[in-house]
């Protein structure tokens, strides 16, 4: 390196879509960024599937393209990795094993979207477990175990020949150590890990039928359990090392869940002012939205919420607990709804011409449509229960399905608009009642620090500011999951000492979002809508008899 080097730190972003990369100077300060796509398989409903060599192959890409158009003269400092929670399994010499029903070698991922788990998640729910306390009452068939559960019911030679059964983070640490140590963060929000008492708890294991696990001494999910940003093995093997672009030997850090780390690129901000005890932090939800939604809310004691994940211990901010919302389709959601409008054809026509995205052409026309009331009053007889994938938080029901209300005998690019409103809508009248939920148990949620690809949406950002009648906060970086993964890195590489430091350090507040109190009226009766359409849901299944 040349005296005038740079000193750096990479964040590494696998979400369920691509992998990004991006290099961020010591003040977090964004020096280069690339993304690369990764390829999902669905050979049947419910079904998702990816590979971790795709996987690891486009992270590599992403590394060499960020470090690219960051510049010359960068001295890497460390690396931090976050991931989707999917499941990835490997055989004893890290090799892929296929978790395809056809039994594609190279597929050996279940995203964590996958939803074949849904028996097994029923069965482990109808038991009284003393860790479902842990993941508010009931566990997703989002998470490892029922996916565990499947694969030694229907993949039993899978199952058999597994040397490794991994969280995607932890797989690509794997990858880039050869250390298979297990995250604190992965363990405790997706494995059931006991994090605040240091311990898979052996008697569950047992009692779903996963006993194997324990008697091979938990050999297969994890034996060493570290802390987010510790700094794992020797750091950077020789061939990670080449395949990125870099010297062997820089430090890794013990990885951290997507979201999670969006919580952690967002939160910092929100750390200036707060009291040592964090006790400010009741007032402050971090929401990181993607393909899915989550809402992550820290507190100094443990909260137990009926529907929302956790009480999780150090899983986020170390020292802290953390509850966990969520929305199993947001993004994906808008985009479904989009994408199969009869009228999807004109708004792609007038994306291309004008050089736009089509969320871009849909929010012109809005704004076209729009009378004196304002683009809010456009769906007055239009509601939209989001839940086509099911209801994360606060039902905790992967059975429930979408409704939608008030369509006309018409499908223009007009419908179009409006039906893509209705459905933002009914995407922030979910993160409202989650925050009442949180609210209920103890939080005093009044502020939302948002990051993600609907903050990049005005639309989505009036909608969740106006219906949950709380003030928006954007980070000042707008890739605050990838900061996120940054920061990991930078305590790993020992540029400070711990993660809140590293957030401090790192993070800075940048535009704020006020809710538009003249349209609260509105809001609170279109919400109301919304609970309704949940009870019509259930009286329909009640009168059908399911």
């Amino acid at each position: 390196m040349t005296d005038q080097a740079r000193d750096a730190v990479i964040g590494v972003d696998v979400g369920t879509g691509s992998a990004r990369a991006g290099v961020f100077g010591l003040d977090g300060r964004r020096l280069g960024s690339a993304v690369r796509p990764i390829r999902s398989w669905r050979p049947q409903p419910d079904f998702i599937q990816q590979s971790s060599e795709d996987i690891w192959a486009a992270v590599g890409d992403a590394v060499r393209g960020a470090l690219e158009a960051a510049g010359s003269g960068i001295s890497v400092r460390g690396i931090g990795f976050d991931a989707t929670c999917s499941l990835v399994v490997l055989d004893a010499e890290g090799g892929p094993l296929s978790v395809d029903p056809g039994g594609d070698p190279a597929q050996d991922v279940i995203l964590w979207a996958d939803h074949r788990a849904s028996a097994e998640a029923d069965e482990i729910n109808a038991g009284d477990h003393a860790v479902l306390r842990y993941v508010g009452g009931r566990i997703s068939l989002e998470m490892q175990m029922p996916k565990l559960l499947w694969l030694k019911r229907h993949a039993p030679e899978t199952w058999r020949r597994a040397g490794y059964f991994f969280d995607l983070p932890d797989y690509l640490t794997f990858r880039a150590t050869g250390v298979a140590a297990r995250s604190l963060c992965s363990t405790v929000c997706k494995w059931t890990y006991l994090g605040h008492e240091g311990r898979w708890d052996g008697d569950f294991l047992r009692a779903i039928g996963l006993g194997a696990l324990v008697d091979e001494g938990f050999a297969r999910i994890g034996t060493e359990i570290l802390p987010i940003g510790a700094p794992i093995g020797q750091g950077l093997s020789d061939a990670a090392a080449a395949a990125f672009g870099l010297r062997a030997g820089i430090a890794v850090g013990v990885s951290a869940i997507d979201a999670h780390a969006g919580g952690i690129g967002v939160i910092g901000a929100a750390l200036d002012g707060v009291a040592p005890d964090g006790a400010g932090l009741r007032a402050r939800l971090a929401l990181i939205g993607g393909t899915s939604s989550c809402h992550m809310a820290v507190a100094p004691e443990a909260a137990f919420i009926p529907g929302v994940w956790g009480p999780y211990f150090d899983a986020m901010i170390p020292g802290f607990w953390l509850n966990e919302g969520g929305q199993s389709a947001t993004g994906a959601l808008v985009d479904h709804v989009v994408t199969t409008h009869a009228a999807y054809g004109e708004v792609a026509r007038r994306a291309e011409a004008s050089g736009q995205t089509i969320y871009q052409v849909l929010n012109a026309v809005l704004d076209d449509l729009a009378g004196a009331d304002g683009v809010a009053m456009l769906t007055a007889d239009l509601h939209v229960m989001p839940d086509f994938h099911g209801n994360r938080s606060p039902h905790a029901d992967a059975t429930l399905r979408g409704m939608i209300s008030g369509l006309p005998l018409s499908a223009s690019i007009e419908d179009c608009a409006r039906l893509y409103l209705a459905t933002i809508q009914g995407i922030a009248y979910g993160t409202r009642q989650i925050i009442e939920t949180m609210n209920d148990q103890g939080y005093a949620i009044d502020t939302i620090w948002l990051t993600g690809g609907g903050s990049k949406n005005p639309v989505f950002l009036r909608a969740h500011a106006d219906a949950t009648s709380c003030r928006l906060m954007l980070p000042d970086e707008p890739e605050a999951v990838l900061l996120g993964a940054a920061i990991l890195g930078s305590v790993a590489g020992r540029v400070y000492p711990d993660v809140r430091g590293a957030m401090a350090a790192m993070t800075r507040a940048g535009t704020v979002i006020e809710p538009d109190r003249g349209v609260r009226v509105y809001h609170d009766r279109k919400y109301r809508v919304f609970r309704r359409m949940h009870a019509d849901q259930m009286a329909y299944r009640a009168l059908m008899g399911s």
